[in-house]
């Protein structure tokens, strides 16, 4: 990268700064929700920083520079054309940043703020020690990853509403990424709040398929995420210790990503040993770069698996490696999912 920079970005480093300054962005649209900015702009007519502070309880002068800089990054429009100027939302805030929309990914934002930013804090120590920082961030046993991912049941919706938010986003691309017509049953391992799931079943309503997740997660998903019109079933336990159900197709979604490899080695052997003759697993994850020097985004995954997880990213030819070794042999095209069949 370096040696293509203009001598003007040598003078000054306006993109270094700009990477400095990342977590400020961060904040400002983690914070704008938290306080309920995106929520009340979306069912209101423009409105003044005063009015907006009244309504949310907060400081004027604090509503004044939050909005402003909501409207520098282009997340709020606001007109200057009257004595007052009034704030409104942009397509994009009332799409993605206001809790009552369709695709909302406010649950992922109180995730990526409260819980990741929090790791991240201590991700030199992470890259000192090679392993996670749940135990200094949150009191909680590096080794028992998902004791700390749901050491409460308010974290654990949190991050139930992270995934869910991520297929909203992702589920269709991935459930159409192969045909997945000819399974005719499926299941969903880890498969969380089903968001991932009911995209299949749209998508191939000839198909039974079936969550399985922990007794916690999938008494949550039924409680907390359901939808009138789901055609999915739940059924408890965990994957590495009980009796996985027959299927003709696993899914393992943003899964395999959160071990090392010889727990992703015990997993799939325990699928393949009781997937159907022609069956597969569908492997979801995001892809590294054969030379590792990206996508960025994954990098920056494969991180945050470094300081809250076992896990890492990895490259299609490691993920192909793993599922040789483990007896699943791999057809098809690789894109950012893996179709492995029997």
């Amino acid at each position: 990268m370096a040696e293509h920079l203009s001598q003007s970005e040598l003078d000054y480093p306006f993109k270094l700064l700009e990477y400095f300054n990342g977590f400020r962005i961060s904040k400002i649209i983690f914070s704008a929700c938290e306080l309920g900015v995106f929520d009340l702009l979306l069912t209101s007519d423009p409105l003044s920083a005063g009015q907006i502070a009244a309504q949310l309880n907060l400081s004027a002068d604090g509503a004044e520079r939050l909005l402003d800089a909501l409207v520098g990054i282009e997340i709020l429009e606001v007109d200057t054309t009257q004595a007052t100027a009034l704030y409104s939302s942009t397509d994009v805030s009332s799409l993605y940043l206001a809790r009552g929309s369709s695709k909302s990914l406010w649950d992922m934002i109180q995730y990526q703020s409260q819980t990741i930013y929090p790791l991240w804090n201590n991700m030199a120590d992470a890259v000192r020690e090679g392993k996670n920082q749940n135990e200094k961030t949150f009191g909680l046993p590096s080794e028992q990853i998902f004791q700390a991912i749901y050491r409460s049941e308010e974290e654990m919706l949190k991050f139930m509403g992270l995934m869910n938010s991520s297929w909203i986003l992702d589920g269709h691309d991935i459930v159409t990424a192969f045909d997945l017509a000819p399974f005719k049953s499926i299941v969903d391992l880890g498969g969380c709040t089903g968001a991932l799931a009911r995209e299949v079943s749209r998508q191939y309503p000839s198909s039974a398929v079936t969550v399985f997740d922990l007794p916690s997660v999938t008494e949550a998903a039924q409680k907390h995420f359901t939808q009138e019109d789901d055609n999915i079933t739940f059924q408890s336990g965990d994957f590495f210790t009980d009796v996985l159900p027959l299927a003709d197709l696993f899914v393992l979604a943003r899964i395999v990503h959160d071990w090392p490899e010889e727990k992703c080695l015990s997993l799939l052997r325990r699928i393949h040993s009781v997937c159907k003759p022609g069956g597969g697993v569908l492997l979801v994850e995001a892809l590294l770069f054969e030379n590792r020097r990206g996508p960025v985004m994954t990098q920056c995954f494969s991180l945050n698996m470094l300081v809250q997880t076992e896990g890492r990213e990895r490259t299609s030819s490691e993920y192909i490696a793993i599922l040789n070794k483990s007896g699943v042999s791999r057809t098809g095209k690789c894109y950012d999912a893996i179709l492995a069949l029997r």
